[in-house]
């Protein structure tokens, strides 16, 4: 066969081959831009930061205050129950009908206010009855004091015996015995009657009444018409741990204690007093020691029964030097606080701490005032570390007071 009798065979991409080759085309396309965006994405985006290198390492940065003098106040808290100096039951002293009652549930009352009145009928009749006999007994009285004057006289004169005459006297002197028993008689009769109005022992607010108008009430009922309680003073019984005794204890040798009084969530500052008690035992149970603190309560921002948080103000320690309370750590070896030297490195320092008071903790010793102190970051620092301050850094603890 010779070259032009063979024939060329070519094979030619039908419709469904021409589809796929443009497909792969276009998928070629997207991703050469894709790329593309990307590189130009990562071409003008600034890169984070590299950490500062210097010649010992890498620097850190850090938070850091100095250590200040301040007048530190010692307060110590805890949770305690608003309690009323007195509170009375009032009851009924003697038997009988109860008439009326003369206060309103809630009610603020004085000392010796009419509170109620038991029927007074019975008991005048037993008054009249005393002083009847009284006056009975007592013209008895007269008579035999006279017949002793004529016996003595009879006597005198020879006309009568001695023996009649000592009669006469051993009657009068009984008689006047009867009179000093009438006179008790009336007293307890007056005194009665004078149960018959029920007053109140103090000045307070009236509770619920128990009793209504109307009921029969005995001196024996266990129920009372109604407490009243005493408002204003008013006390706050709260305890404190038995460790903090002897702070407490000394503060009051000094003079009384003020006692601040706080909602007790703490956020709300109601009133301000005086420590007047310490238990004379710590309670074994808890091992918490009780103190009672007294306010006027003239606003009576104070009632029974509320919890409330007291905070006992026992020194206040001057020219003390402080750090934020964050500053310190606890370490293998006790507190320390990690101290900026000037070369920006750090060092742990161990410390003696004292109270810690709205957020400011007391250096009794390891730490001098003007010593920068880191307050956030030393999880990452270790002894010779370099640091660099934060140019935002809160002042750590101003210049005091």
């Amino acid at each position: 066969m010779t070259d032009t009798q063979h024939k060329r065979f070519e094979i030619h991409p039908g419709p469904a081959g021409r589809r796929s080759t443009a497909k792969r085309l276009a998928a070629a396309v997207v991703l050469i831009g894709a790329g593309a965006g990307a590189w130009w994405y990562w071409a003008n985006t600034p890169s984070a930061p590299a950490p500062h290198a210097t010649a010992g390492g890498l620097t850190i940065p850090v938070i850091a205050g100095a250590a200040s003098t301040r007048d530190l106040p010692v307060w110590l808290s805890g949770i305690g129950t608003v309690t009323p100096l007195n509170k009375v039951d009032v009851k009924v002293r003697v038997d009988g009908q109860l008439q009326q009652l003369f206060f309103t549930e809630g009610q603020d009352v004085t000392a010796g206010q009419l509170l109620a009145q038991i029927d007074p009928r019975p008991y005048q009749a037993v008054l009249a009855q005393a002083e009847a006999t009284r006056q009975r007994d007592l013209a008895q009285s007269v008579n035999a004091q006279q017949e002793v004057v004529r016996a003595q006289k009879l006597a005198s004169a020879g006309a009568g015996t001695s023996q009649n005459l000592d009669t006469m006297k051993a009657q009068q002197a009984a008689l006047k015995a009867t009179l000093d028993s009438d006179e008790a008689a009336i007293d307890a009769a007056q005194l009665n009657l004078d149960f018959t109005r029920v007053t109140s022992p103090l000045a307070g607010r009236v509770g619920l009444r128990q009793i209504d108008a109307g009921s029969i009430v005995h001196a024996t009922d266990t129920t009372g018409l109604v407490t009243v309680t005493e408002m204003a003073p008013i006390s706050v019984l709260f305890s404190l741990p038995q460790s903090e005794l002897a702070d407490v204890a000394a503060g009051q040798h000094k003079g009384d204690l003020p006692v601040a009084i706080d909602s007790r969530d703490g956020t709300q500052h109601i009133a301000d007093g005086k420590l007047i008690f310490i238990d004379s035992s710590v309670d074994q149970s808890n091992g918490e020691i009780q103190l009672k603190a007294v306010f006027t309560n003239t606003d009576r921002v104070l009632w029974p029964g509320e919890f409330v948080s007291a905070r006992v103000l026992v020194r206040t320690d001057r020219h003390a030097v402080t750090v934020p309370a964050q500053a310190v750590l606890t370490g293998q070896n006790g507190l320390y606080v990690y101290v900026v030297k000037p070369d920006d490195t750090v060092t742990p320092q161990t410390v003696v701490t004292g109270p810690t008071v709205t957020g400011f903790t007391e250096i009794r010793s390891g730490l001098q005032p003007g010593q920068q102190v880191v307050l956030d970051g030393q999880s990452r620092l270790a002894p010779g570390t370099h640091v660099t301050v934060a140019p935002d850094a809160p002042a750590g603890g101003g210049s005091g007071t």
